[in-house]
């Protein structure tokens, strides 16, 4: 089994920064890929950023320029940098860990505020 414990989540004034983190503990075996989604009530929940098992990623095309995904060397933890935040940004920001021969693993979610 996977564990996924995102941090770093709050509330921040549009043009503001936060820095998601999300570390991995268990079984972390043939990792593909990780990355961040988010969701607002009542809404599919999207992608926000991905990082695959190469270094290559992908970004939601509302985020591009303004968000940044990382990983650390043992390629068990991601970080999202998050800067211009604007108010549409708010959503429950819910980490990702995508396997090769196993189930996909979700974090509980981090909640971002963007207030004016």
């Amino acid at each position: 089994q996977v564990r996924l414990v995102e941090s770093g989540g709050g509330s921040v004034q549009a043009g503001g920064s936060l820095r998601l983190s999300c570390a991995a503990s268990g079984n972390t075996v043939s990792i593909s890929a990780m990355g961040w989604y988010r969701q607002c009530s009542g809404k599919q929940r999207e992608l926000v950023a991905l990082i695959n098992s190469d270094g290559s990623t992908n970004y939601g095309d509302s985020v591009k320029g303004r968000f940044t995904i990382s990983r650390d060397n043992a390629k068990i933890a991601v970080y999202l940098q998050m800067n211009s935040l604007k108010p549409e940004d708010t959503a429950i920001y819910y980490c990702k860990l995508e396997r090769s021969w196993y189930n996909d693993a979700w974090g509980q979610g981090t909640l971002v505020t963007v207030s004016l």
